[in-house]
């Protein structure tokens, strides 16, 4: 596929990244020659240098001939605009782009699924983010949420615990614990060791990081047999009342204790009009003194949402050394992420949510959704089986016979109402939602290709 990524950022970048190897031909625009240099050093891409917007831009990036635009740049009105100008002068086929503003993705019905603005995707990453940490709270203990099926199949990541009944036993042993309670574990990773794809007799240690698979209602009993369970949470402590933080507190204020920490005073008055229950406190969350008075010693949740790295982790350090239970980070550079400890519980990257949503709309196939796990070490897919026997690869076939490349399981299928947990002698048919998951995600196009439909299916 011919796609041309418009700026080279942390999200262009690692969309070229994830697109590059998958037999795509990757063309990205940027008006930072420097950024362009180095992104060409590593990868097999094409790059012109210019304004994202410019027609003679667009037409240098071959863009008469692109099946997609993909308009990440900066600026939301830079990206509304290239799609635009793309669709107007050389008619590209799919147009996404990015939109952060709320002033516009609340217009969204008269401003792009009207037409009226030639977007035919609009990717909005403070709502993608603001969703994950919705689905973090309601699911304490939890390392990672992801949905699938229309949220009917959870894909959730935890920690192992010692004391968690099936910790330090074989994970067979799961189904005499809840005999009635279905679930697949997808893969283990346990420190720095290659990723383990679990069988019957593998074995829960401590701290391994457990991927497993259930249908929704189980999510909670499942993660009881991994770890101590966490009670509900109640209380939620929020620093940074910026979009994502305000987002936030007005989703979860009505079920549950919100406290809003803002340093801007102007900010804060707006805040306290927009939030119907939420406290919404004037000072900064990095001193001992304030979070001390607050009670931080008594708060489920702190959640970190300001737009500095380096004052998310400090304060998100010392909340949880004063007595959080669970301090939540949101941090963009990569490479901070990878270096944070124990203090932080969860790191929240805006870039890799970012990725995740748009490659469910670049991959080839009928494919529903993409999530991007552990820093975009592993992926999960959700891709619809097409044909019958004789054209497909995989409809009629048992899972224990399907031809999987190494480091792929199949997690669950949804046929119809109906969620199936894989095991060896269930087919697949024709129309069944299959979850995959992929502790290499250099796999994603072989998998492609095995649930491709033949020239036998009219």
């Amino acid at each position: 596929m011919k796609i041309i990524i418009l700026g080279a950022g942390q999200v262009g970048g690692t969309l070229a990244e994830h697109l590059a190897n998958e037999q795509n031909e990757i063309t990205v625009v940027d008006s930072e020659a420097s950024t362009l240099r180095t992104l060409q050093e590593r990868l097999d891409i094409k790059t012109v240098l210019g304004d994202a917007a410019h027609p003679s831009s667009l037409f240098n990036a071959g863009a008469e001939h692109a099946e997609m635009l993909i308009a990440v740049t900066n600026s939301d009105e830079m990206n509304m605009l290239a799609c635009q100008i793309a669709f107007t002068l050389f008619r590209t086929p799919t147009k996404i782009s990015r939109v952060r503003a709320s002033d516009y993705l609340e217009k969204s019905q008269a401003l792009f699924e009207s037409g009226a603005i030639a977007v035919d995707v609009i990717i909005g990453p403070e709502q993608l983010v603001t969703n994950n940490i919705e689905q973090l709270i309601a699911n304490p203990g939890s390392l990672q949420v992801l949905d699938f099926a229309g949220g009917r199949i959870r894909l959730v990541a935890v920690r192992a615990i010692e004391g968690g009944p099936i910790v330090g036993r074989q994970l067979q042993e799961i189904r005499e614990h809840m005999p009635n309670t279905d679930t697949r574990v997808a893969a283990i990773f346990r420190e720095n060791a290659p990723p383990i794809i679990p069988e019957g007799t593998t074995v829960v240690e401590p701290d391994d990081e457990v991927f497993f698979i259930a249908a929704r209602e189980n999510i909670r009993a499942v993660t009881a047999e991994l770890r101590t369970i966490d009670e509900p949470y109640k209380r939620v402590m929020i620093a940074g009342g910026g979009n994502i933080g305000a987002t936030l507190a007005s989703r979860l204020e009505h079920r549950y204790q919100v406290k809003v920490i803002e340093l801007s005073y102007d900010r804060c008055r707006t805040l306290s009009e927009m939030l119907e229950k939420s406290v919404v406190l004037h000072g900064k969350a990095n001193e001992p003194a304030l979070l001390i008075q607050e009670n931080i010693e008594q708060t489920d949740v702190f959640c970190a949402l300001t737009n500095n790295d380096e004052s998310n982790i400090m304060m998100s350090m010392l909340a949880k050394r004063l007595g959080a239970k669970k301090v939540i980070t949101l941090i963009t550079n990569s490479a901070y992420a990878d270096l944070v400890g124990s203090d932080i519980d969860i790191a929240i990257s805006p870039q890799q949510i970012t990725v995740s949503s748009l490659l469910t709309h670049v991959r080839r196939g009928d494919i529903g959704n993409v999530h991007s796990l552990r820093r975009g070490a592993a992926e999960a897919i959700e891709l619809t089986a097409h044909g019958d026997a004789k054209s497909s690869k995989v409809v009629g076939k048992r899972l224990d016979e399907l031809n999987l490349p190494s480091g792929v399981t199949v997690g669950a299928i949804l046929r119809g109402e109906e969620v199936l947990i894989a095991h060896g002698h269930i087919v697949v048919q024709s129309d069944d939602h299959v979850i995959l998951f992929l502790t290499d995600r250099n796999k994603v196009a072989a998998v492609e290709r095995l649930f491709a439909v033949g020239f036998g299916f009219f």
